[in-house]
């Protein structure tokens, strides 16, 4: 059990926290989400691949109490996702990174699969230009835009490799150019 070793805290991020959730019936991602969760281990009393074996497998197993019954373990997220075998279909799937935050950087625990172990890396804080943008458009009244032009996006793209985070700054970048660059 994950509170008799530690507590953590977690945050919604990505569309989730914009509430920018879009559905697109032609992938095989029903319902995609992500999460950071940080671990309350100021004394480190944990390795980083204790932190993240930890929370893993109590995750895994929590999850499929709800159905979820696959689990991945990536690089610099674990994931959980339930799936529907009968369509072949994914129904949701969740990400979570294990994160610590300083006044100038995050950190996150990172699997690496080669020489199977777990460390702590460096990982630069989130665009911050970009989110001023963003509270430009929100202050001008744009928003509306920002979200017609992303949705317009995910549901026009056709690159595997292009994910929602650059479409959401494709979209932030033109309207603010159309709308508040002077």
């Amino acid at each position: 059990m994950v509170r008799e070793r530690f507590t953590f805290q977690f945050t919604f991020i990505g569309s989730s926290s914009r509430n920018m959730i879009t559905c697109d019936k032609r992938t095989n991602v029903g319902f995609d989400f992500d999460v950071n969760i940080v671990v309350n281990d100021d004394d480190e009393c944990f390795t980083a691949g204790e932190i993240r074996t930890i929370l893993f497998n109590a995750f895994t197993s929590a999850a499929r109490k709800y159905g979820y019954n696959s689990s991945e373990n990536s690089s610099r997220v674990f994931t959980l996702k339930k799936a529907d075998p009968l369509r072949h279909i994914i129904i949701t799937s969740c990400d979570f990174a294990v994160v610590h935050y300083s006044r100038s950087s995050q950190q996150y625990i990172r699997f690496n699969k080669g020489n199977q172990d777990y460390t702590w890396e460096y990982q630069k804080m989130p665009y911050t230009e970009l989110e001023e943008r963003a509270r430009a458009l929100r202050r001008a009244g744009c928003w509306g835009e920002v979200r017609d032009n992303y949705l317009e996006k995910k549901n026009n793209n056709t690159d595997i490799n292009k994910h929602s985070r650059s479409l959401y700054a494709e979209a932030v970048n033109e309207c603010y150019h159309r709308y508040c660059a002077g």
